[in-house]
């Protein structure tokens, strides 16, 4: 063995700018945002253009640190030992996820069974009944109108059968490079990425025929809160699966080498199945089960 080669299986990563540059990015559109809500820093209130520099910047740091790692893969840095401390990375990154999602749905059932009481009315333990709570979901808007809520078995009925079946395409995808099958990889991550878009667009259609705004309820801010951020990691899953796609047509990924689809893939059904709990509990329980 050479002097000074290595003797172990782990990756020292050279020096990198990324981090330093990325939390500068994060601080430029913490400012940004600060400035669009309140209009400080000289920025006007409700100007979007603030929170450009930042994220602008932040996707250049993205870009351009994925690219390292994809390069680092290529050039073998990934051994066995480093492909099973990014599969944990990516795991652990799933769960963080979950936990965001939990974060959400314990407010929306917290806003359900004690909307009342969080409004500013009477509560009773004694009193109360967690079925008939629910059963006064959703509460009155601003103007003292009952929420109109979506009809669960039209858009939102579709847009679930879009999921699912872009579950299917990736796993699809996901079997055939498994057995080195390039061309039904690439046309079952073309259906998946195809169908990502499709529920993007479904779900920007969904919110225009919206008959309730954030601010006009509790309903309301959690529903778009929930479905917004949901909508966010669908545009962010479509992006990593049209990157593997890319990657696949150039010929960048194996029968034996293609860890970056199996962690595209892990988080496509990490979305599908947040989006099947919000389609039970924030579309199918109050129209239906709780009888609003």
């Amino acid at each position: 063995m050479a002097h000074g080669a290595v003797k172990h299986d782990y990756h020292l990563v050279n020096p990198s700018p990324w981090p330093v540059l990325a939390s500068i990015a994060l601080f430029a559109m913490a400012v940004g945002g600060v400035g669009y809500m309140k209009g400080l820093f000289g920025i006007p209130e409700g100007s979007l253009w603030s929170l450009a520099p930042g994220f602008v910047m932040l996707l250049y740091v993205l870009v351009g640190w994925w690219g390292d790692v994809i390069k680092e893969g290529r050039e073998g840095d990934h051994t066995p030992v480093v492909s099973i401390t990014l599969r944990y990375g990516m795991v652990l990154f799933i769960a963080s996820e979950v936990m965001f999602f939990v974060a959400w749905f314990w407010a929306f059932f917290e806003m359900t069974i004690f909307h009342e009481a969080r409004a500013g009315g009477t509560f009773d333990q004694e009193l109360y009944e967690p079925l008939a709570a629910w059963a006064q979901w959703p509460p009155m808007q601003v103007d003292g109108q009952r929420v109109e809520t979506f009809d669960p078995f039209h858009l939102p009925l579709i847009n679930t059968l879009v999921l699912l079946l872009s579950g299917t395409t990736v796993t699809w995808a996901h079997h055939a490079l498994q057995q080195d099958d390039r061309k039904g990889a690439i046309w079952g991550l073309v259906c998946t990425v195809a169908l990502g878009i499709f529920f993007t667009g479904l779900q920007a259609l969904e919110y225009s025929h919206a008959h309730f705004t954030y601010d006009g309820s509790l309903y309301g801010s959690g529903f778009f809160m929930a479905t917004g951020f949901h909508g966010a990691h669908v545009v962010i899953g479509t992006i990593f699966l049209a990157v593997c796609l890319l990657r696949l047509i150039a010929g960048g990924m194996s029968a034996n080498k293609h860890l970056g689809f199996e962690f595209a893939a892990w988080y496509w059904h990490f979305v599908d199945v947040v989006w099947l709990f919000l389609f039970a509990f924030v579309y199918v329980a109050p129209r239906l089960v709780l009888g609003a």
